[in-house]
Formats: structure tokens, sequence, C-alpha cells
């Protein structure tokens, strides 16, 4: 067997390492002459055309060359390995074929220097080529890419990180100067970055106007930090670009927050620039699937699946209140059926925007639950999320008992102009199994929220959060209510007629009566409720006694109007209901 001496310039994270950090059966080692403990530098599309006997024999040294539509068992399998081995390749990948690779390149890989992998049948090139690249990155040896702690992918972990190092906000942008995330705001922001935050990225008119200034040419050409002063509207700002060899994968910003950044911000920033390029490689490479996959755990978990709480990333011994937010259109709730992304067709372009309107709110009142989703993941470390139709689900790790931080994530939704949210927490869950159950708390807070937004002219519906434990009475009448409505319908009398004779006629004999008893019997606050004159109330409630024996002096009467008038609001809120 030939024997081969180690190359000084071989030097990365070894094949081992990289096998390692990539799904499990993605890819079959073959053979390995020389172990899989060998460095491997980068990893490449192998184009057997630009094959040259002159290169030299170490044209390849280090490197995963993808042997992409070569298959195992066909005869230029062994060109291309004894190639890959004289350029001095750590590996060459192949697609096995139906009958696997043949013996005569197994040999020959034996007696070589190269390792053989083949690629299972089920996996792409391209998805091989991210996964293996990302692996690659994460695997840096001089530790100068990574921060202790944060997860693949974890951005927002990251930029609340890099705040603390340079004593200002950050946002981490795509190369289009979209918001992929930002640090939570410990002050008031300026309006440059609200309007970023708000609408998830820059507003088009400012890139235009750093492209005409050429900002953004020296921003994508140099290692360096860039800093734009601060001017009568915005604060002093540094950027960086995040580069992965000639790749472009982002830019970080810092921006002064209420202070002015630190001494050392450059300094800072350029650090942050080299620890980002793994957390943007696994996002731009697989961090949308993994988004997917994740909400899908998530909404398992909200339906009672334990079993997925670590795929969803919720710790199994903490404790967590579901907080529900809801972008309001003043139609009726849609039942969670745990669906998340099936209920819609949205992120379309992995920021939660390509959700089409729907029944609900539009797109542009769906936006907020992006916006919200960000600040969730920027608000507290451990806080995971999915969306299902115009619903945003948060689970938010909480203290012994204390529902404290769901609330103060709640209050965020105010600072929403324009849409209206409702929102509501769940009570604190021990553990994953309490979950279903905070969550059904959280919703009927939205429709306590929701029934409340409906009792007031359309101008005056604002954005309104509250906790469990804030409307108990009200969740109360609803949970009996959703228990007596199929009885209620097998049953006849008098609120019924008036009802029927309401829906057939376009009267408002219901509308009186429940206005006159929510006023508690005062004619007067009735009647100002209702914008009508007393005598009108009086006369509309006395021919309510006399066409249906609806009295409102009689208590039996009374309690059935309250149930079978709240019973029938509800049904006329629905669409298609007769």
């Amino acid at each position: 067997m030939p024997t081969h001496e180690p190359d000084r310039r071989e030097t990365g994270p070894s094949l081992e390492r990289i096998l390692g950090l990539i799904d499990p059966g993605m890819l079959d080692v073959v053979v390995a002459p020389r172990g899989t403990g060998v460095p491997v530098t980068d990893v490449v599309l192998h184009d057997p055309g630009e094959e040259r006997e002159d290169d030299g024999a170490r044209a390849a040294a280090g490197l995963i060359l993808l042997a992409v539509g070569v298959e195992a068992a066909s005869p230029e399998a062994l060109d291309v390995l004894r190639a890959a081995d004289r350029a001095g390749a750590a590996a060459v990948v192949m697609r096995p074929g139906a009958r696997g690779p043949r013996a005569e390149l197994v040999e020959a890989a034996g007696r070589g220097r190269t390792a053989l992998l083949t690629r299972r049948p089920e996996q792409g090139w391209t998805e091989v080529l991210g996964r293996l690249r990302t692996a690659l990155v994460h695997s840096d040896p001089t530790g100068t890419t990574g921060v202790a702690g944060l997860r693949p992918g974890d951005l927002s972990g990251l930029a609340n990180t890099v705040a603390a190092l340079v004593g200002g906000a950050i946002t981490i942008e795509d190369p289009q100067s979209r918001v992929l995330a930002y640090s939570r705001l410990d002050h008031e922001p300026d309006p440059m970055r609200r309007l970023t935050i708000l609408g998830q990225e820059v507003p088009r008119w400012r890139v235009d106007e750093l492209r005409a200034s050429g900002f953004f040419r020296t921003l994508w050409s140099t290692e360096d930090v860039v800093r734009l002063p601060a001017d009568d509207r915005y604060a002093e700002r540094l950027a960086i670009a995040v580069r992965h060899g000639s790749e472009v994968l982002g830019s970080i910003w810092a921006a002064a927050d209420g202070r002015p950044l630190a001494e050392d911000a450059a300094a800072a920033l350029r650090t942050a620039a080299r620890a980002a390029v793994p957390h943007l490689s696994h996002h731009q490479t697989w961090g949308l699937a993994a988004a997917r996959a994740r909400e899908g755990a998530v909404h398992a978990l909200l339906r009672g699946d334990a079993r997925s709480a670590r795929e969803a990333g919720v710790t199994a011994d903490r404790p967590y209140a579901v907080v529900v937010a809801e972008a309001y259109d003043g139609r009726e709730e849609e039942a969670y059926d745990g669906r998340g992304a099936d209920a819609y067709d949205g992120h379309s372009d992995g920021r939660g925007a390509g959700a089409p309107e729907g029944r609900g709110a539009g797109r542009a009142g769906l936006r907020v639950l992006d916006v919200l989703a960000l600040q969730a993941a920027a608000y507290r470390p451990g806080c995971v999320t999915a969306r299902s139709g115009r619903r945003l689900y948060v689970l938010v790790p909480a203290g012994d008992g204390e529902a404290g931080p769901a609330r103060t994530l709640l209050a965020s939704a105010r600072s929403v102009p324009r849409d209206v949210v409702l929102a509501g927490a769940g009570p604190v869950a021990a553990g994953p199994a309490g979950l279903p159950a905070s969550r059904e708390a959280a919703e009927l807070v939205v429709r306590v929220l929701r029934e409340r937004a409906a009792r007031l002219p359309a101008g005056e519906v604002r954005s309104a959060v509250a906790a469990y434990d804030e409307v108990v009475p009200e969740a109360t009448v609803l949970r009996l209510l959703d228990r007596v409505e199929p009885l209620w319908r097998s049953l006849a009398g008098p609120v019924h007629a008036m009802v029927e004779h309401d829906r057939v006629h376009g009267s408002a004999y219901g509308d009186s009566v429940i206005a006159y008893l929510d006023a508690s019997c005062d004619t007067g606050t009735a009647a100002r409720s209702l914008n009508v004159h007393p005598n009108t109330l009086r006369y509309r409630l006395r021919r309510a006694r006399e066409l249906f024996g609806v009295d409102p002096a009689d208590p039996a009467v009374r309690l059935l109007a309250e149930i079978g008038l709240r019973l029938a609001a509800r049904r006329s809120d629905r669409p298609g209901s007769p």
C-alpha cells in the first residue's frame, strides 16, 4: 500500500468530525484507507473535465469531492477515484447505484489514500453539499467562529451576545437587507431601527439611499467594519459583512442604543463577524427546513405529544407558559387544529411573510405576527414559536410558578402600530404534559378579548393583552356556553322564538333584551348603549314580552335569555351562518 506523508497545508477538522455533524445515514463510508481522522479543508463539486495531469499532485489536497453524475458501479468511477487519489483528496463521494460499488473500485480505494463514500439515494446533491459545508464551518478547529452556549443557527442568541459586547443594538441581516434577528430592546429604538424591525427589512428607500452613497459597495468589498456617522435623523451605526470565503452570507449592524457605542465596538464586531459564519451558514443551508420541522414539533407538543419536546426545543424539566397572539380582524376565531405551516402556504421567503390572506387577516395584518415572533426570539433565550392561521403560539420559559415573563412579552404587542393584536397568556405549565392545558387557557383569553372588542365601535378597537387569571369569570362563561350550545340547539322556547324572529325579519328584540340585561336592567344605560331613546327601548321590551313571552322580570327567563342571546350572537358572527 502506498504510504502518504501528511502535507503541511492539510489543516482542518477531521473527516470523522464532519461526518458526525451531518444527518446520520446521509453518507456511507465504503473504504477509508487512512481512517477518518484525515483533515478536510473544503467541499467542492468534482468536474472530471477539469482534471489535468500536470496540475501537481496536491491540487485537491484535503478536499471532499462530490462526484455528481458518477455512479459507483459505472466504469468511469475508477478513473474518478484514481484522479482524486493523485490529487490528494480527503474523500470522494459518488452515487451508489442499484448494485452498489464495484469490487474493483473498492479494492482500488483500499490501496490508495482517498476515502470512498457513497450518497444515500434519497439525499440530493444540493442538500449533501450544503450540509457538508455547514458542518465544515461549525468544525473550525481554531475556535474563532464559535460562541459558547449557542446552538447552530441561533441568530437571536448571537445578536444578544454581540449587543452586550458592543454596548449597542444589534441587527443581523441577509444580503438583501432583510432582518434575520435582532437584539432585545433595552432602550427605545431610533426611528430607523423601529422601521426596520417592524417591516422585517430595511426600508427600500433607505436601501436605495445607502446604495447610491456607495455604502453598500464599501461594505461588501471590505472585511473590516464600516462606519455610518450619525446625522440629525439617526444614531451612529457600524456594520460589517459576514463572509465564508468569497461568499457574503449577510451583515451585522450595531446602532447606538441610547448611549455611545463602546470604544472597542469595532473590534467586537470583527469577532462577531467570525462568530456569525456558522450560524448564518446554518440558516442559509437548512435553517428554513429545520424551522418548519421545529414548528411542527411545537404543534405536536401543544396537541399533547410530550415526546416532541426535544425536537421543539423545549427543556423537559423547565416550566413554560403558552402565549397566543392573534391578528384581529373582527371575525370569529379559527379552531386550533395544530396543522401549523400546513394551515397556510406561508414562509415562502423564510420569514413568515408568505401566508395567503385566506379567511382571516390579510397579508399585511399577518405581518405583525412575524414581528412578534422575532420579538419573542429576541426577548428571552428558549422561547419557541409556531404559526397557525392568523395566530402565533409562543412557549415562554417561566420562573417558579410565575407568569411574569409571559406578561412582559405580551406587552410588546402594544408597540405594533396600526395592527390590532389580541394576546393572552395561559397558566405556567410545570412540564410538556401541561402545555395543551396552558394553550387552551391562552386561547380562551383571546376569545374573551375578542368578545370585548366586538362590543366596541370599529374605530375604537385597540390591541389588548391579558393573562388567564385576569379573565377567569368571562373565560368560565365561555367554557359553559361551549358545553351548553349542543343542548340549546335541540330545545325550543320563548328565547328561541325571539331569536328566530330577529333572524327572519331583521328585528332587534334580542339586542334590546341583552343590552337591558347587561345594563343591570337600567333602561337609560341600555338605551344609550343602543343609541336609541329610552321610550323606544321600553316599547321593544314590552313587545318582546307580548310576542314571545320573554319577560326580563322573570329570573328563569333572564337566565335563558343570557344563554340564548349570547349563543345567537356567537353563531351570527360565523361566516355562512343563517
